[in-house]
């Protein structure tokens, strides 16, 4: 903070340097620096060649947010951290701190400007128009509100601002003014807008700002709009009304002057802000000068300038209703009213009482209370009361809103016919604003005795008035809902819950007191509501007890409360309430409600008890109840004892049967048991059923074993069948299944045995067979069932046989199963039952059955032919069963009977099943079968196992499955070569199809069977057949050849003609077949293929030409051309190339010669090319020909004609070669003064390339002729280069270092000393000549230091110091850089050099370390022990004391610190007093040392008394005696005072004892010296704490009467006294105790005691009787309290 002269009416802030926060002063601008609000600072810059934009926050300067983004524009909300970001006509809107997009819009229109209007709104500029973009959404774009006014055309935008409720806008821009000369230079334009009317108007102005006023005798705030616009004649500022509201006059226009100095002639202004608080307009101008007008009057108040450099951004600084602002220079400022000075500025140097007086009163400023005291006695004592209230109402900070002013005021006579002075005084204050707690008493009680509580209301809704208690209470009087109101304002709780009680608002209660954190009464104030409302006071305790906190009144008080009342039903409903959370601890409560209702209710209990809301009540005495009451099921809910439950559970009448079943859930299996037959002992026939549901529910638990002994005791098979028949379909246990079946026999109930044994899957079949056989039932079908699902056929059948039931059999096999047919055949057949019977049966089954199941069970017995007749009748019936025919096979095969017609020609038998029927018995048949059914596997193991290889040819071949193939062809295959011979000999010959051919060529193929393969194709190809002139074939011929026997390949190629010359050329060359390869070629005139097997793979060029020169054909001299090439045969391939006119290749043609060196040919080839082709490779080659073959004077013509070579490429390639003139040349034509001027350097011409960089404006460039200048020693010429590079300040370090390397130190020095006042120096350049001085130039550096020191990088310079060994100046960075620490330290290290005391004190208290305070103590002992108690009193706020001290103790030089000592004892540190009393008691200093231990106790008092007593000085001793006595440690002490006869200090000692045994001791010992003298003055001393009995004994033992007798008559006194006083205390308890007895009879229930004492303010009753209270609306009768009764004025 800059220090401000007290005579100046504004303080004067930096609050910081951007460029210490790392900020680069380019980025430091109107284009790159935004400021919004007095919060946020956002900057775009460039680091490192990536964009970011930096936010500063300026409550936290030291946190730099730092993003790498790119944008043209950013700027950051007002109040949040919302970033709005602009590139191009995309803006998009961040919300920093939840790190999501907020809002995003693609502008049709550039954005010229933009700026937040308000937290939520963006103004946005165009080129045509303003819009306001509104982010309280995320989707509406951003709305038009105006079209730009024609005056602001082609101006820069500078400004826009808006009104709070932007109604009005006014845009600001400023241009060139260089159409008329004698007008100022800048022209400032704005167009002000009104929304309402839609009007622009253009107006002549540089700088506006829109304000609100509160003017004397207006209703409502003035709003203004004040602008600033400097032209040629002068400058002014205007200040007009806008949106004027009547019945307020218009405010008057103004219009000021604005003062500029002559040196100022083009300075105008640039920014405006209106402080709020104090109506002062800040206007701040270009040139940095700030002026102060008052916004009421226009007067000028200030002017001064607060910076060197442009502020080219403000915004209004909210925390001093100030201006804030942003230099070029990167300093932070700010300006504000100093309201302590301000006002007398105003009167001093101004001398405008008026605007001082106005000021004071609108802001609340000090400075001119007298003025206003003064001026207020004038008007009051020349009875203009009215002028008097305005002054008084209006005084700044109340100064005389008083008291004394109010009585004054009621005193004061009305004027006759018009308002009393006090009524005007109110009433202007009520116009101006709030009233005071004082005010607001006063005007209250009359307006209340009026009748007239509207106003009052109104008041307090407009927050005229001040509320208080005593307010409220005023107001209680009349209205309690209104009085509640003020309590609630004046944050009284007792008095709010008691208006809440009284007007029935409970609810309320618990929640205010929470708010307010105040703990009522609440069982009194209970008992009162419930007393005057039963209905409220249910609900008041339900809310006191249902607090989310817990219970705010003890339950068992509600209760009683409600029973008190005999409010049994709402004391239910309270108890539901407050129980509901059922806890442990509410267990007696929720036994008191069920108790409760039992008796009274119990349907109510019963309903309770039915929701389970309870579960902590006494569980036994609730069940005892229910069975009282009849509710049995709760009864037995709640009883645990089996006996109990016993006997309830057997009236089964009077119980829910889905509860009762319920119930048995919660018993044990025991109990369940236990009860179950206890119900069936009882009364069998009545509870059987229900038994039975319970059994059925709970079998898993009890157990079906249990269960079916239970009904099996009782005899009851009735029960047992339905019990069963409820578990049987969801058991799993057989015996259940079992014991059911039994039940269901016994029953009766065969269709139910008939179910169970089909669909059971767990009873024991071979039981349950064993039972149904020795039932002898009538119906066999159960047993059939059982037989037939478990695979019991044959035990069936010979049962049913054997019994004579053969009826039963037909019965199975027609309708249960006829399946099963096959099985009962075989077992007809094996009890050897007459085929008769068994056909019959065979023909009577109606139903499917696996026929081959049958036939395998008759022929297994050898009785196929048995069937064979119902086989013809099936096959007559038109079936076409496989399993049919496969029979008829079988019998035919066996029976000879043309079984080979039969296989071929019938198609439903299974070839498979046939084939192996057939493979013992004739291998031929099972080969047909096995062809028919491609059953390959079976028929290749057939016919290998028979030999018959010519069947599998034919079949293989036929059959086209490369598969199959596969597997015959495999090399493991010891029949592969017989097989082969007859595929090649028989099976191929025979073939027809083409088809075949081709599946049995892959085969082989895939086999890898080339030799066989071969010979297959000679068979095929050279044999006379359909397929020799195939192509494909004679291919694969050529191709197998190729591979497996290339001898025969010549021989093919000659004999064959159908064959693809291109693809089997190609894959012969493959094979390195290349003369065949050629041959081909040749054969088929392919003579660009045949030339290239020459080239390439023969390898002979000279054969080539021949072949080249004999077809001469352009693709062929083209391909030799390429082979010459390759060879590096570079002229003749050209020569080649220019035959073929081929150009193709020109690429590899340019950097084959290049290479080479062959630039006169490339010329040919390149000239030759440029015919057909319009390459720039071809051209940029040629240039760079001719620039090798110094054939400049073609170059010259070339360049002069139309061309497209790549010139700067070739000017690069003769830059890097040094031909240098044609690089000239190049340069030159294409104007690259950048290369250009590099080229000059290198050809002497020094001056022409510096021109050329000047032109070039490139850094690189200058780096490079400033590389070659330094070359060549030409340092003028390099230092012209050397400032446009250092100005970059990434090439700076570079430079630098070239410079030192060479060591032309003066050099740079001087470059850098030059680069110091360019207008783009920075912070390196100032940086790295700090470093260079360090090192070359060290007496120089700190003249720099000083100078430049805010513009260096400290911690650089700091390294190169101190690297240099350059103490002060290391010292002096290490103090600006805020790095005291090191700054001390090396004073501290380098003390000879860089120590200087007043600088180390200043330093040392800013240090951060503590450790340094101690080494530079130890420092100063050493090196400046005369100075140690000077660093010592500035350093003892910082250093630990008792550390000090042990230091010092240490190395025993604590009389060193003596002054240090005295000065921080009185901050009573224990080692502090030890070596200050150390250093007194060497000092023999005994009262210094009296006073020491007196007034600081902080040390070891005993050990320090045990030290003095052995001193040899009798004061020191006296000091040890009175130590003993501080402690108490009363006998030392006396012993010592005994021993040096200090019999004076033993008695103080005794008293202060305050012991009997110490005093009676003391005196004791007087008595046996005889110090009659001492005994009187003990007696007199200790007179509290000797008994008196002891004092008589000693004195008549001793005689001496004579000193007790004084002793004696005092006691008598006391005791007088002490009785007379007893008495008295006795009173006037008892009459206390009287009164408070009677007030407590008298106080009312809410707030016992009354609201206070009355208070007789102002005129009361005098003498009357206060009116008699009247019933309060409620009936309840309580009277309100009163503090007073108000009078009138």
């Amino acid at each position: 903070m800059a220090a401000v002269d007290a005579s100046k009416p504004i303080a004067f802030c930096e609050h910081l340097q951007l460029s210490s926060l790392g900020i680069q002063p380019a980025s430091i601008s109107f284009q790159t620096l935004t400021l919004e609000s007095d919060h946020f600072i956002c900057v775009r810059e460039k680091i490192n060649e990536q964009n970011q934009v930096v936010i500063i926050d300026l409550a936290d300067a030291n946190n730099v947010l730092r993003r790498p983004i790119s944008a043209e524009s950013a700027i950051m909300s007002p109040h949040q951290k919302i970033l709005a970001l602009k590139a191009a006509r995309t803006l998009q809107i961040f919300n920093i701190e939840a790190k999501q997009k907020v809002k995003s819009h693609v502008s049709n229109e550039d954005v010229v400007f933009w700026k937040w209007v308000s937290d939520t709104t963006i103004g946005i500029v165009t080129e045509s128009a303003v819009y306001h973009w509104s982010i309280s959404d995320q989707t509406s774009p951003p709305q038009k509100i105006f079209d730009r006014h024609p005056t602001l055309a082609g101006a820069q935008i500078i400004n826009y601002r808006v009104t709070p409720d932007e109604k009005w806008l006014v845009l600001i821009g400023i241009s060139g003014n260089s159409t008329n000369p004698s007008a100022f230079k800048v022209k400032g334009s704005m167009q002000l807008y009104s929304r309402d009317r839609g009007v622009s108007q253009a107006i002549e102005g540089h700088a506006a700002a829109f304000a609100e006023v509160k003017l004397d005798g207006h209703q409502k705030p003035t709003k203004l709009f004040t602008f600033s616009v400097r032209t040629a004649t002068g400058a002014k500022l205007h200040v007009v009304e806008i949106d004027h509201q009547a019945p307020d006059p218009p405010f008057v226009k103004k219009a000021v002057d604005v003062y500029f100095p002559p040196e100022a002639t083009n300075d105008f202004p640039v920014a405006m802000q209106v402080s709020k608080k104090h109506g002062i307009v800040y206007l701040v101008t270009k040139y940095g000068f700030i002026h102060l007008y008052d916004l009421e009057s226009g007067a000028c108040v200030y002017m001064n300038r607060i910076s060197g450099e442009t502020i080219f951004v403000t915004a209004e600084h909210e925390a001093t209703n100030g201006i804030i602002g942003v230099n070029k220079k990167g300093q932070v400022l700010s300006v504000n009213v100093d309201e302590q000075t301000i006002i007398p500025y105003i009167l001093t140097t101004l001398n405008n009482t008026e605007l001082a007086f106005k000021l004071a009163s609108r802001a609340n400023l000090p400075g001119a209370d007298e003025l206003y005291i003064q001026q207020y006695q004038q008007l009051f004592a020349s009875g203009q009361f009215g002028e008097a209230a305005k002054v008084a109402a209006n005084s700044p900070r109340g100064i005389l809103r008083t008291n004394a002013v109010i009585e004054s005021f009621k005193q004061a006579p009305a004027p006759p016919g018009g308002l009393s002075p006090i009524l005007q005084y109110f009433g202007i204050l009520l116009e101006k604003g709030e009233l005071n707690h004082l005010e607001s008493l006063e005007l209250a009680r009359p307006v209340l005795q009026q009748g007239r509580k509207q106003l009052l209301e109104k008041w307090l809704k407009e927050n005229k008035l001040t509320c208080s208690e005593e307010l409220g209470d005023i107001v209680r009087l009349h209205d309690m809902t209104l009085a509640l109101s003020v309590y609630l304002r004046a944050n009284v709780p007792n008095k709010v819950i008691a208006c809440f009680a009284e007007t029935g608002q409970t609810e309320k209660i618990v929640l205010y007191s929470k708010k307010v954190g105040y703990q009522p009464d609440y069982v009194a104030l209970l008992q009162h509501v419930m007393r005057s409302n039963p209905e409220k006071g249910a609900e008041f305790a339900s809310q006191l007890v249902n607090d989310e906190n817990g219970p705010l009144v003890d339950i068992e008080r509600v209760v009683d409360i409600f029973m008190s009342q005999n409010m049994i039903q709402p004391a239910t409903s309270f108890l539901l309430d407050a129980l509901k959370d059922n806890k442990p601890e509410q267990g007696p409560l929720q036994t008191r409600l069920l108790e409760m209702n039992l008796m009274h209710a119990p349907q109510v209990a019963d309903a309770i008890l039915g929701n389970e809301m309870f579960t902590h009540y006494d569980r036994p005495r609730i069940a005892n109840l229910c069975e009282k009451a009849g509710l049995l099921q709760r009864a037995l809910e709640h009883y645990e004892d089996l006996a109990d439950i016993k006997r309830a559970i057997v009236h089964t009448t009077a119980l829910q049967q889905d509860w009762l079943v319920t119930y048995f859930s919660r018993l044990t299996t025991e109990q369940s048991m236990a009860c179950l037959n206890e119900m069936l002992r009882v009364n069998i026939r009545q509870n059987l059923q229900i038994v039975v549901q319970i059994a059925t529910k709970y079998s898993d638990i009890l157990g079906p074993v249990k269960l079916i002994e239970m009904f099996e005791s009782f005899k009851s098979s009735e029960g047992l069948y339905y019990y069963l028949g409820s578990v049987v379909n969801l058991s799993e246990d057989p015996e259940v299944h079992f014991k059911y079946i039994q039940a269901a026999t016994r029953t009766g109930q065969i269709r139910e045995v008939e179910r169970i044994c089909r669909e059971s899957n767990f009873y024991n079949p071979e039981k349950v067979k064993n039972f149904l056989k020795e039932a002898k039932l009538s119906d066999q079908l159960p047993l059939i069932i059982v037989c037939d699902r478990f695979d019991f056929v044959h035990d069936l059948v010979l049962y049913l046989y054997q019994n004579g039931l053969t009826k039963f059999i037909e019965v199975y096999v027609q309708r249960v199963n006829s399946v099963r047919t096959p099985q009962v055949i075989g077992g007809l057949l094996d009890v050897d039952c007459d085929e008769t019977t068994i056909k019959g049966l065979l023909a009577s089954v109606t139903g499917n059955f696996p026929i081959d199941e049958l036939v395998h069970e008759v022929e297994q017995r050898n009785r196929l032919k048995l069937i064979l007749p119902w086989l013809d009748a099936r096959v007559q019936a038109g079936s076409q069963d496989p399993a049919i025919y496969n029979a008829i096979a079988k019998i035919s095969i066996d029976s000879n009977s043309n079984p080979e017609q039969f296989l071929k020609e019938n198609n439903l038998y299974e070839p498979l099943v046939v084939g192996k029927f057939c493979e013992a018995r004739d291998p031929y048949l099972a080969y047909i079968a096995y062809a028919k059914g491609f059953c390959d596997d079976e028929l290749i193991a057939i016919t290998n196992d028979n030999s018959m290889f010519k069947q599998q040819a034919r079949y293989l071949v036929k059959r086209r499955q490369p598969e199959l193939w596969a597997q015959v062809l495999v090399p493991d295959n010891m029949h592969r070569r017989a097989l082969i011979d007859q595929v090649v000999a028989t099976a191929i010959p025979e073939c027809t199809d083409p088809d075949d051919v081709s599946t049995t060529v892959k085969a082989f193929l895939q086999a890898d069977l080339p030799i066989e393969l071969i010979e297959l194709l000679e068979k095929i190809i050279l044999e006379p057949s359909p397929f020799s002139d195939n192509r494909n074939l004679q291919n694969l011929m050529l191709l197998t050849a190729i591979r497996a026997d290339k001898g025969k390949v010549v021989g093919y190629i000659n004999k064959l003609q159908n064959y693809d010359p291109a693809d089997i050329a190609k894959i012969a060359t493959e094979h390195g077949l290349y003369e065949e390869a050629f041959t081909i070629y040749k054969k088929h005139e392919q003579h660009a293929l045949a030339i290239n097997v020459l080239v390439e793979h023969i390898v002979s060029i000279d054969r080539g030409l021949d072949y080249a020169k004999k077809v001469n054909k352009p693709e062929v001299w083209s391909r030799l051309a390429k082979a010459q090439l390759d060879g590096l045969r570079i002229k003749d391939s050209i020569d080649s190339y220019i035959k073929a006119e081929d150009a193709s290749n020109f690429a590899e043609v340019i950097e084959i010669s290049n290479h080479a060196g062959k630039h006169d040919d490339l010329v040919r080839y390149l000239q030759m090319a440029r015919k057909t082709l319009r390459e720039p490779k071809i051209d940029t080659e040629l240039a760079y020909a001719y620039a090798k073959t110094d054939r400049l004077h073609d170059m010259e013509d070339f360049l002069g004609m139309t061309n497209v070579a790549d010139i700067l490429e070739v000017g690069e390639k003769c830059f890097e070669d040094e031909l240098y003139q044609a690089a000239k040349l190049l340069f030159t034509s294409i104007s690259n003064w950048a290369r250009l001027a590099t080229t000059l350097i290198y050809l002497g011409e020094n001056q022409a390339a510096v021109e050329s960089a000047r032109k070039a404006g490139n850094t690189q460039v200058w780096k490079q002729v400033h590389a070659a200048c330094i070359e060549k020693s030409e340092f003028r010429l390099a230092q012209i280069c050397g400032l446009h590079i250092i100005v970059h300040a990434e090439e700076l370090a570079a430079l630098v270092q070239m410079y030192e390397y060479r060591g032309h130190f003066e050099e740079i020095i001087s470059l850098l000393e030059a680069g110091l006042s360019l207008e783009r120096a920075h912070m390196g350049i100032f940086t790295e000549l700090s470093i260079l001085l360090s090192k070359y130039k060290p007496a120089k550096l700190m003249e720099h230091l000083k100078l430049f020191v805010s513009r260096i990088n400290i911690p650089k310079v700091i390294k190169a110091t101190e690297k240099a060994h350059l103490w002060p100046e290391l010292v002096f960075l290490y103090i600006k850089y805020d790095e005291f620490d090191n700054a001390a330290l090396a004073m501290i290290e380098r003390s000879a050099d860089a120590w200087e005391h007043n600088q180390f004190k200043e330093v040392i208290v800013r240090a951060a370390n503590v450790e340094i305070y101690y080494k530079a103590l130890s420092f100063y002992l050493q090196e400046q022990p005369t100075l140690l108690t000077d660093l010592l009193t500035v350093l003892i706020p910082r250093i630990d004391h008792a550390r000090v001290v042990r230091m010092f103790d240490q190395i025993e030089h604590t009389p060193l610190i003596r002054p240090y000592l005295i000065a921080v004892q009185h901050l009573n540190i224990e080692a502090v007093n030890v070596a200050y009393n150390k250093l007194l008691i060497e000092e023999e200093d005994y009262k210094t040392l009296r006073d020491s231990i007196d007034s600081f106790d902080n040390f070891n008092n005993i050990q320090l008394a045990q030290q003095l007593e052995k001193h040899e000085l009798l004061e020191f001793r006296r000091l040890a005696a009175h130590l003993y006595k501080k402690n108490g440690r009363w006998e030392e002490s006396i012993a010592m005072s005994k021993q040096d006869k200090l019999y004076k200090d033993a008695m103080i000692t005794a008293a202060a004892s305050a012991s009997t045994e110490v005093a009676e001791e003391l005196l004791s010992y007087f008595v046996d010296i005889g110090n009659k003298e001492c005994f009187a003055a003990m007696l007199y001393l200790c007179f509290d704490l000797l008994r008196s009995d002891i004092i008589e004994e000693l004195s008549w033992r001793h005689g001496l009467n004579d000193f007790y007798m004084p002793y004696k008559i005092q006691v008598q006194r006391s005791l007088v006294d002490k009785l007379a006083q007893l008495e008295k205390d006795f009173h006037e308890r008892l009459k206390k105790e009287t009164k408070k007895e009677q007030e407590e009879a008298e106080a009312p229930i809410i707030n016992p005691g009354g609201f206070g004492n009355q208070l007789l303010l102002t005129n009361g009753f005098g003498g009357q009787a206060p009116p008699m209270p009247m019933p309060m609306p409620n009936g309840v009768g309580m009277m309100p309290t009163m503090t007073g009764f108000g009078g009138v004025f």
